[in-house]
């Protein structure tokens, strides 16, 4: 991913270094102290520990039979299933291997048949969102659904969906152990008619096998309503997992209008928030709490995220661009905030600084 040197970027006309150069100078700095290298120890480890949890869960599925601790199981496999997604996404960015294909198709067997879900469809998805993060038509992350991430789109609603949009902040926590079911089905559908998806088919084979596979090894173990328990239980922890994970890296930050130009470094930074925290937060968020560095250098190995902060965080800092870090309840309460203002119908609950300064 390359800077973008726009020469209307705002940065540009206040008559500072030019934009590109101040990524440039980073990214410079960056491959000089060998922080773009491959973690092949690192990753083997992850990947090998990952999948032997996953074995080890259906494993204890079938020693504890027909019984009401099978829940826990369940929610083990959401752990596991989250961290399987996170392997997915990092295989994606290119961060295992220096070959493409090796990247690829390790990310289309994690993500298919560990995890249930698309390669094609989400990296289409991701790499829009990495172009233009929250920005207004361009960013899929924003786009219009259930609840409204922009005031444009909060407008026009009416009646129930207006009422419920007012609210909306509140209802987003419950709504994300709905989005491992979502995901799932979004893949699906997503295979079946996208054409242009490439091996596609090989995908969705994956995906029968993962999704299938489950529902049969649970209903030879157990019988109907404890599988739909269990299946319950996984399925909304996975949602909670990945999109509490997801949710508070953009939302509530800086929301960019469609005709907007910023330059690459700030087009990532400002609208980029870090979760501060330790070992476990690392875990459970699989190195995304470090969002501003991983928007910065995509292709960068995860263990290697902390390292590299003070450096990004001190180039900003002498650049004058504003580096957002909150903790993982402050960062939640913000995007609650951000969706009751946006259902409420501010106009810019939280607009783009850069755009506001340059109006004029």
């Amino acid at each position: 991913m390359t800077a973008d040197t726009d020469a209307e970027s705002p940065g540009h006309h206040r008559g500072s270094s030019r934009p590109a150069s101040i990524y440039a100078a980073l990214s410079r700095t960056v491959q000089e102290q060998g922080l773009l290298r491959r973690r092949y120890g690192y990753y083997w480890t992850r990947m090998l520990a990952t999948v032997a949890g996953f074995a080890l869960v259906w494993v204890t599925v079938v020693v504890l039979g027909d019984s009401w601790w099978q829940l826990v199981p369940a929610a083990l496999l959401a752990v596991v299933s989250a961290q399987l997604g996170f392997l997915g996404h990092d295989l994606a960015h290119r961060q295992v291997f220096v070959s493409s294909a090796w990247n690829a198709w390790t990310a289309r067997v994690v993500s298919g048949l560990l995890t249930g879900l698309s390669y094609s469809w989400w990296m289409g998805k991701h790499n829009k969102h990495h172009s233009a993060p929250n920005q207004e038509g361009k960013d899929p992350d924003i786009a219009p659904g259930a609840l409204a991430f922009t005031p444009a789109v909060a407008a026009p609603r009416t009646g129930i969906a207006a009422l419920f949009t007012r609210y909306q902040g509140w209802a987003f926590f419950p709504l994300l152990t709905l989005e491992g079911l979502n995901l799932h089905a979004v893949s699906v559908r997503s295979l079946l008619t996208t054409r242009t998806h490439r091996h596609r088919w090989v995908e969705l084979a994956f995906i029968t096998v993962r999704l299938g596979g489950c529902i049969a090894l649970l209903l030879t173990v157990l019988p109907v309503g404890k599988a739909a328990a269990f299946l319950m239980v996984h399925l909304a922890l996975f949602g909670v997992l990945l999109g509490g994970s997801f949710a508070p890296n953009h939302k509530g930050m800086p929301i960019v209008p469609a005709t907007a130009k910023v330059d690459f470094l700030r087009r990532q930074v400002l609208m980029s928030r870090n979760i501060t925290g330790g070992t476990v937060t690392d875990f459970m968020m699989g190195g995304l709490n470090y969002q501003i560095e991983h928007h910065l250098f995509p292709s960068m190995p995860r263990p290697n995220l902390k390292q590299v902060q003070p450096l990004v965080r001190a180039h900003c800092a002498a650049h004058g661009v504003a580096y957002t870090e909150s903790s993982l309840g402050q960062s939640y309460l913000t995007v609650v905030r951000y969706l009751n203002a946006v259902g409420l119908k501010d106009r810019e609950p939280f607009s783009c600084p850069l755009v506001r300064q340059y109006r004029n």
